[in-house]
């Protein structure tokens, strides 16, 4: 065998991953279960449909989630956190657009233990005001950190000047919002989303019979307000006029640089395609961007370009940090870059590439059962069918160099994408 011979790259024609099974507690629950572990341990990731999108102010969601480990009727803060310990168990709790998550990982043979911890924090949590204020003393902290960042300054700068104020993006989180949270506050947010008419169970791991049972016996009977039917949200969202928009830090050694604009949701057909279009462009090592702006010009080192999405749009961002006196020649670079994209179709040589690393990237993203629980879990958040995957690998093999380039000239936009700077001002 010759050592100096790369091997052949074999191309990813079938792409399957295990297909859940579906079915519904007693009480109406969508059970969503993803039986593929060969270690004795269970993952249960239980939903509830109430993220920022359905709070009525600012940091609701987000506490009123992470409150919940923080004692119930049954259980102190202490003993919920001995007894996890305890069990081997690991909690994770998170809050997101639309959605709270409340994630637990437990060895099967202390499943049934673990569930009464989960059941008492899900059904009767206390929202204590002692331990709140802890919680809330420690995050303003942090959110002081953060402001004295320049790439989080220009992050939300830029979600201010594409939505505005009145979408949940543009609704900015300021110091005195955390000084208006209070358990009644907490408590009336629960109350209206933390029920089984607004819940869903996935369960990953070795999934036995039993397991099933369980949590059936746990969660299959009607709890909370569960006849309460919250209606689906949408938001207008306006951008700012202003091409670009600075926030000065004067102390910054470093200007953070965010180019962006809104675009396409992930049902939109031309989306598997334009996802290779932008790793092609600032998705991976050895894209256009990383090897232009650093390795040739050494500008930064790391520069990103890709799609963030939210419930009702998408956002294109290109996102880096340079020195003070390279901001403007790095954004003249990256809109050399975007007219290269409409001028020129992309070599064949290119595109192999660009498709060998998606095609790599899929592949690792489904190799464990908890990674495949997260694309079901994606999968039902989203609202996409779950055809999804295979759509996704077809794209990847599909795409043409003409296709990149009409979806480059449609979608890479350089009169929309907004300029949003956060660093030191240079006269």
């Amino acid at each position: 065998m010759d050592r100096t011979i790369q091997p052949e790259i074999q191309t990813l024609k079938n792409f399957r991953i295990l297909a859940p099974v579906r079915s519904t507690l007693p009480n109406g629950i969508p059970l969503t279960v993803i039986n593929a572990g060969e270690q004795d341990v269970v993952r249960m990731d239980i939903l509830f449909a109430g993220g920022r999108w359905q709070q009525s102010q600012k940091l609701q969601a987000l506490f009123t989630n992470r409150m919940l480990r923080e004692g119930t009727t049954k259980y102190t803060a202490a003993t919920i956190a001995e007894k996890l310990d305890y069990y081997g168990s690991w909690l994770e709790l998170s809050s997101a657009s639309e959605y709270a998550y409340i994630t637990v990982y437990s060895l099967n043979k202390y499943l049934a233990k673990t569930l009464e911890i989960v059941e008492s924090m899900i059904k009767e949590p206390l929202f204590p005001e002692k331990e709140l204020q802890t919680i809330l003393d420690t995050n303003i902290q942090q959110y002081l950190v953060n402001t004295s960042k320049v790439d989080f300054l220009a992050h939300r700068s830029l979600l201010k000047s594409l939505y505005g104020e009145q979408h949940p993006c543009g609704k900015i989180v300021m110091e005195e919002d955390y000084h208006t949270i209070t358990p009644d506050v907490l408590r009336n947010f629960y109350e209206q989303h933390y029920h089984s008419g607004n819940c869903s169970i996935f369960l990953s791991g070795k999934v036995t019979e039993d397991t099933i049972r369980r949590v059936t016996d746990t969660f299959g009977v009607p709890f909370g307000q569960h006849q309460l039917q919250m209606p689906k949200l949408s938001f207008p969202f306006a951008a700012v006029p202003e091409k670009r928009i600075f926030t000065e830090r004067g102390d910054a050694m470093q200007s953070a640089v965010k180019m962006g604009c809104t675009t396409i949701t992930r049902e939109h057909p031309d989306y598997p395609k334009l996802r290779v279009l932008m790793t092609l462009f600032g998705g991976y090592f050895g894209s256009r961007l990383m090897s232009n702006i650093r390795e040739e010009k050494g500008y930064t080192y790391g520069i990103s370009a890709g799609i963030m999405f939210y419930p009702d749009s998408g956002m294109l961002l290109v996102s880096t940090e340079t020195d003070n006196e390279y901001v403007e020649p790095l954004i003249q670079e990256v809109y050399h870059e975007i007219d290269r994209l409409h001028q020129e179709p992309v070599s064949m040589e290119e595109l192999t590439m660009v498709r060998n690393y998606m095609l790599g990237e899929m592949c690792r993203s489904y190799e464990s059962p908890f990674s495949l629980s997260d694309a079901w879990i994606f999968i039902a958040t989203s609202g996409l069918t779950d055809d999804y995957f295979s759509h996704s690998l077809h794209a990847v093999n599909e795409i043409t160099p003409a296709e990149i380039q009409d979806l480059a000239q449609r979608y890479l936009c350089k009169e929309t994408l907004k300029e949003v700077i956060a660093g030191k001002k240079l006269s």
